[in-house]
């Protein structure tokens, strides 16, 4: 059996965090192991993970690093490192999952592929209610899902297998659902530590796995999560990160310098 580590990305948000651990902690099928890829929080977050943990029938790890600004691939790659199994999956920690998230994105992982998964936009309300524990998890008719995006609650593995490679059209490349191969991350050297700042790096990384010969699938109506709510990111670096992305769809970069291999043994 393949085994999983789950990667949550936070910085300062323990509540929104609660809400996705408690949704992890009911997956059907559960993580091996769960890496909580922290961006610089205070005792607030770490006392979110340490509770978790204390519950958790698989190994919890609180993975730190002091925050100097958006280093959001820098820690993921800090993870990643530090995993031991075979599949990752990447889960920013405002995205509350279904209890199939993970089942579905073993089931549909294949060799020479990664994994785009979907997300559900929550508006205020919606998120109000659901870090309140006022509700459950959404259905097709809920408020505060948008038009459009309420269709990829509609779970359905054997839809999401036969249009998996059309559905690279419809969904954006996010890193805030994501699954590889961590040795297909090991050898393009994980996210580009290079571009901080909010933008593209998530992108960028996909686009040298693709020069690799790894390529996107995405798993519309599986894998499927609800992000809540936040202000938007600072775009300072948005443009200087995109041109690096493009740079690396242009020059067909297959590995980036700075990278996994900087961190722990991979």
């Amino acid at each position: 059996m393949t085994r999983c580590c789950l990667v949550v990305t936070t910085h300062e948000r323990p509540d929104a965090l609660g809400r996705v651990l408690d949704a992890v902690a009911t997956q059907s099928r559960p993580p091996d192991e769960l890496i909580v890829a922290d961006d610089g929080s205070g005792p607030a977050t770490a006392s979110v993970v340490a509770q978790h943990a204390a519950c958790a029938a698989y190994p919890v790890v609180h993975e730190w690093q002091a925050h100097a600004g958006f280093r959001a691939g820098r820690i993921r790659n800090a993870a990643i490192a530090r995993s031991r199994c075979e599949y990752v999956v990447l889960l920013d920690g405002d995205m509350v999952v279904h209890p199939d998230f993970l089942a579905d994105h073993l089931a549909l992982a294949r060799p020479g592929h990664f994994s785009q998964g979907v997300r559900i936009l929550l508006d205020a309300q919606a998120t109000r209610c659901m870090l309140d524990g006022a509700s459950g998890l959404p259905g097709l008719f809920s408020p505060g899902l948008g038009i459009v995006r309420r269709a990829y609650g509609l779970r359905s593995p054997a839809l999401a297998r036969s249009v998996r490679r059309l559905a690279n059209a419809v969904v954006a490349v996010k890193a805030c659902n994501q699954g590889f191969w961590r040795d297909d991350l090991v050898a393009v050297n994980g996210f580009d530590e290079a571009m901080t700042g909010w933008g593209s790096e998530d992108k960028e990384l996909c686009a040298r796995l693709e020069n690799a010969g790894i390529h996107r699938q995405t798993l519309l109506f599986a894998a499927v999560a609800w992000h809540l709510g936040h202000p938007p990111a600072a775009r300072a670096s948005a443009e200087a990160n995109r041109a690096r992305w493009q740079d690396s769809v242009r020059l067909r970069r297959t590995r980036c310098e700075a990278g996994i291999d900087g961190h722990r043994a991979a």
